[in-house]
Order: C-alpha cells, then sequence, then structure tokens
C-alpha cells in the first residue's frame, strides 16, 4: 500500500471507518469502487457541494474506479438528513430540470473520462412492493430511530412519515447493486453511509468503508454554505463574483477553504500558512491565490487574472469598474417599488436577499446609500447601483 495513497486519502476527513478496513482493501486491491452519491435538488452547485466531490476526483487521480451516482429516483422521496421537517418530494419534471445543469457543473471538478456515471432509477424504479418488503426486513425500527434526526422529530411529536423511514434503505442499496468499497458523504450523511454497510453485509457482501468529509462554512463565517443563507458562492456565478466572495471571507475561515478546496498538497499549504504567521506573505496576498485558484478551475486561467485585476481596480484602488452592465425594464408605470425594480433586474436570488442587503446598509444607488426597503424610483431615469461589496448594474426602464 502506498503512504502517499492514504494521506492524500485522509486530508480533510471527519469520519473514516475504518481506516484498517480501507488500508486492508488497498492491499488486496489496485483499483476499488468509490461511491459517491448525489440527489439533484437544486440545479446550482456552490463551493460547499464541491467539497466531497474534491475529494472524489483525489480517488480518481489516484486510479479508482468512481461512481457518481444522481439519485434521480431518491430525489423525488427527499433525503431527510439533518431537517427537523420533512422535505417536500420533487417531482420528475423539477429533477430533470436540475439535472440539465448539475452534471455539466460536477464535471468541471471531475475527470468526465474517467467516471462510471449511474441513476438509481435503473434499479429502485423497477422494485416491486414484495422487493421494497424484503428489503425493510434488513434493518429494524429500533435501529431506525437512533438516528438523531429522527429521534428528536419523533420525541417533539412532529411528523415523521414513513417514507422518510424508507430513504437510508434506498441509499444502502445503492451500495449493493454498485457494490461500493467506499462511500463518500458529508458528515451529514453519516446514518446513511453506515446503512449501506448493514445492508451489504445483509446481503453478503463486504462492507463499503464510510469517508466523510467536514459541511464548509459558509463566508459569513458561521452557517454551513447555503443558498438559503445567502453565504455562497455558486460555481457558475461570474469569475469576479466568485473571486470577490473568496476575497470577503476571514483570513482564518481561509485556511479551510484551502485544505478542503485547493489542489495543492498540505506540505504547500502549511508552508504557505506560516509564512503568513510570520509576515513573510500577507494575509490579502494568500486570499488573493486562493481565490485565483477557484476561478481558473471553474471558469479560466484568464478569467482568473482579469477577476484579480477588477478586484485591484474596484475594491483596492476603489475605482468604478470601467464597464457596468445594464438592466433595462419594461414598465408602464411612472414609480417604481426599488425592491421590485432590483428583482426585475434578477440582481439577487429573491427579494428577501434584496431586503437584506438594503437593511444591512449594501445599497447604494447614484452614490447615496438607500436603507430604506419601501423606496420608490422614477422610472424616468436611470440609476447607477452598487448591491453588496461587488455587483454593480446600471438600471433603466422602458416604457410599454
Amino acid at each position: 500500500m502506498d503512504i502517499d495513497q492514504m494521506e492524500l486519502i485522509r486530508r480533510g476527513v471527519v469520519d473514516l471507518i475504518t481506516e484498517g478496513e480501507l488500508a486492508d482493501k488497498l492491499r488486496r486491491k489496485k483499483r476499488l469502487r468509490i461511491k459517491l452519491g448525489v440527489d439533484p435538488t437544486t440545479p446550482d452547485l456552490h463551493l460547499g457541494h464541491t467539497v466531497v466531490m474534491q475529494k472524489l476526483r483525489q480517488f480518481q487521480d489516484l486510479g479508482h474506479q468512481v461512481i457518481f451516482l444522481i439519485g434521480d429516483f431518491t430525489a423525488q422521496i427527499g433525503d431527510p438528513s439533518g431537517r427537523n421537517v420533512g422535505r417536500p418530494p420533487l417531482t420528475p419534471a423539477e429533477i430533470a430540470i436540475n439535472l440539465k445543469t448539475y452534471i455539466s457543473q460536477a464535471t468541471k471538478i471531475l475527470d468526465p473520462k474517467k467516471v462510471e456515471l449511474r441513476y438509481n432509477s435503473e434499479w429502485l424504479g423497477k422494485m416491486t412492493f414484495a422487493d421494497v418488503v424484503g428489503l425493510a426486513t434488513h434493518y429494524t425500527l429500533a435501529r431506525m430511530m437512533e438516528r438523531e434526526d429522527f429521534k428528536k422529530r419523533f420525541q417533539a411529536g412532529d411528523p415523521l412519515s414513513m417514507h422518510e423511514l424508507l430513504y437510508p434503505l434506498m441509499q444502502g442499496y445503492d451500495s449493493v447493486v454498485l457494490e461500493a468499497d467506499v462511500e463518500l458523504g458529508g458528515t451529514d450523511q453519516i446514518f446513511n453511509l453506515l446503512v449501506g454497510r448493514e445492508l451489504q453485509r445483509a446481503y453478503n457482501q463486504e462492507p463499503q468503508v464510510v469517508l466523510t468529509m467536514p459541511l464548509l462554512v459558509g463566508t459569513d463565517g458561521v452557517q454551513k454554505m447555503s443558498k438559503s443563507y445567502g453565504n455562497y458562492i455558486g460555481i457558475s456565478e461570474p469569475a469576479n463574483e466568485i473571486f470577490g466572495k473568496v476575497m470577503s471571507i476571514s483570513d482564518d475561515l481561509m485556511w479551510m477553504y484551502y485544505e478542503l478546496l485547493s489542489r495543492k498538497s498540505m506540505d504547500e499549504i502549511s508552508k504557505l500558512k506560516e509564512d503568513v504567521a510570520i509576515g513573510k506573505v500577507h494575509p490579502k496576498s494568500a486570499k488573493e491565490r486562493l481565490a485565483e485558484e477557484l476561478v481558473a478551475r471553474f471558469h479560466s486561467d484568464s478569467d482568473a487574472n482579469k477577476a484579480k485585476e477588477h478586484f485591484d481596480n474596484v475594491f483596492t484602488k476603489r475605482n468604478l469598474p470601467q464597464e457596468i452592465e445594464e438592466k433595462r425594464i419594461d414598465t408602464n408605470l411612472g414609480q417604481i417599488s426599488l425592491v421590485q425594480a432590483l428583482s426585475m433586474a434578477e440582481i439577487a436570488a429573491s427579494k428577501s436577499e434584496i431586503k437584506r442587503v438594503i437593511q444591512q446598509g449594501g445599497l447604494v444607488v447614484n452614490g447615496e446609500k438607500v436603507t430604506d426597503i419601501d423606496a420608490r424610483i422614477s422610472t424616468a431615469e436611470t440609476y447607477d447601483v452598487k448591491f453588496g461589496k461587488r455587483k454593480f448594474v446600471k438600471l433603466s426602464f422602458r416604457k410599454i
């Protein structure tokens, strides 16, 4: 077994169940089957999603067979992991929309030529009710209720549907069908992954090794990265936006991002951290290197260079961007709510995010800060808008 291989595999890992089993598998098999299952519950991936994908890429680079499993069937049920209420099931139409962009985004991280792409509807969609009952005989209700989120909801008297109890069994059965040697997931997936080990034993297979990665903290430095918290960095966002958001994270949080997202070796990262600590390298410079690396990965080297120049020009030298995108809104009104206008200009994902930025003092219109979420503007004028720290648009209107 290659010692360097184990060191790379351990990097950033929270749970490895068990390391001894993994070492034994690596000694006996040159090429392990490494499974990562994802439910396409959203059309856009952010850096938090990529943490475990980056680990999958490491296995890929080590020469193992990686299996990128799309949970197109399980997404219709919804993973209950870490939730205090039931997750609304997705329709096949919603899943199809999300799939259009999901795989193309994932292949920005994975080598598409070396991926076994599978869909769990291949087998779950063909199971009869008798098959489901047979699967359920291999796991007890007592064991299922050991799961922390299920237990809390049950004790609180909150609804806990039977289909949610079936979800871990289905994810575990995926490992049986695919004969996985290792399954990856976030720390919130630990229960589901362990069910996979038990089901493989029940089906006379060698149990998979379970490997979990931490949940990436968002740009606010507090909550896990999530679109709902507004602290995310989307991998399909413009290069300038990704660069600026990475630069906004704290100096301490930067090192978590380096460990979980960078392709630099841990020795390189340790040396850089030491140089920052002794003042040889400024933290801003270290953060710029990280921002450039991530922009280059999801866009290009050229885009990374341009994003750095843009950031230096706008945020270091305090100049306005040379080119500001114009957003023209069609309306027959003489006045319009500023929140509505910004929503129509698609400056943010939701009106609630727009209101939050306004209340936090992050909106500047024609050089003046706006803090009133009920403010209205004339549609006869043109407005230079700075939204948050990084977004600039010229807002104009056209009568219809």
